[in-house]
């Protein structure tokens, strides 16, 4: 049997990058996929022929295109079992170049977002008795990596998973972070487009590579699973090592 047949899994992000990675790997592994992302024709084109993908178009800022969506999901296909919460922007931008509007547009993504998908799955879950709940937060997040909105938007993450393992916990809902390094998705590009700086990161890594996105999905799919059922709180941090040195 597939690891996740008969359950429904709500990732967010889901049309490009990661996120398009954990919707086919947990697809194929027998799920009904919640495929939400702000990119609707992304969505329609990445997962309009598959039959055990639900396509939902959300901006994870906003709370009521959340409460929308698991309105949509009790509709279609009844409750949640696994939540995942992916979707999130990035910026190169230099302290002296950031400007307030930046400083919320991430934080609002980024932090909020997870927020508002935990506040509105815990209903379902709640009423289920059971679930599984995994943030995706960064390596920014541990190390002193630039001051600037995207480090503190992922600490955010960080904290409110902390926060929500010990409360949510009570219920039979699991909730873990995942502290990924530089993966090589699109929203990295803008990074890989310096030999010079990609360089640089290999060389302080351990590993002396860049992630890929089924280095984090395996991840996701392993505290997903009832493989995982005792672990929560839990802090995964997927950087080659980077964050040892």
């Amino acid at each position: 049997m597939k690891r996740f047949e008969g359950k429904v899994v709500f990732i967010t992000g889901g049309a490009s990058g990661m996120g398009e990675n954990m919707v086919k790997q947990f697809s194929e592994e027998g799920a009904t996929v919640i495929a939400a992302d702000i990119n609707e024709a992304a969505l329609e084109e990445k997962w309009g022929q598959y039959d055990n993908v639900v396509r939902i178009k959300l901006n994870v800022a906003s709370d009521e295109e959340w409460e929308a969506a698991f309105n949509q999901v009790k509709e279609q296909v009844g409750n949640v079992d696994v939540l995942v919460n992916n979707a999130g922007i990035s910026t190169e931008k230099s302290m002296n170049d950031i400007t307030i509007d930046d400083w919320r547009k991430l934080s609002d993504i980024n932090g909020f977002g997870p927020f508002l998908g935990m506040k509105h799955v815990l209903p379902l879950m709640k009423e289920a008795g059971q679930g599984a709940i995994v943030n995706i937060s960064s390596y920014t997040a541990l190390v002193g990596m630039g001051l600037n909105p995207y480090s503190a938007s992922k600490g955010a993450v960080r904290a409110i998973s902390r926060a929500a393992a010990a409360e949510f916990g009570q219920w039979g809902i699991r909730v873990n972070t995942i502290f990924p390094g530089v993966i090589e998705t699109p929203m990295t590009k803008g990074l890989e487009s310096s030999k010079e700086v990609v360089q640089g990161l290999i060389r302080m890594t351990p590993l002396q590579r860049l992630g890929q996105p089924e280095d984090v999905v395996n991840a996701v799919l392993f505290l997903a699973s009832e493989e995982a059922s005792y672990i929560t709180g839990a802090e995964l941090v997927i950087d080659g090592g980077y964050s040892a040195r």
